[in-house]
């Protein structure tokens, strides 16, 4: 899978923006960010529930791994592009929109003057 594949499922969601974070893309909806792309884009994130990590990780565990840290112990999970297939990393990314379309949304932060 090419990073321009993995935009295009992220984007193809009702509701999703594209804005960047920390000099990257990232996929937001409800003002959630729910995916990202890493500079370079041979990687991307899905922020999925410790549960639903677990079990992409068990299913395949080429292709995803925790993120560092806490992030990865909250369900932020990397993904190899080149090692997920379209149809894996679609689920993924709709278990991940699925669950910011849960959350409540986000306010904006008015910027700092």
């Amino acid at each position: 899978m090419e990073a321009d594949a993995f935009r295009a499922i992220a984007l193809g969601f009702e509701g999703v923006e594209e804005r960047a974070h920390m000099e990257h893309p990232d996929f937001r909806v409800n003002g959630r960010i729910f995916a990202t792309l890493h500079p370079g884009d041979t990687r991307g994130m899905v922020k999925v529930s410790p549960d639903e990590q677990r079990e992409l990780l068990r299913t395949h565990p080429e292709a995803f791994e925790p993120s560092a840290g806490a992030w990865g112990r909250q369900g932020c999970t990397n993904v190899t592009l080149a090692k997920v297939d379209v149809r894996t990393a679609r689920a993924a990314l709709l278990v991940a929109y699925e669950g910011a379309l849960k959350a409540p949304a986000r306010r904006r932060r008015k910027p700092r003057v």
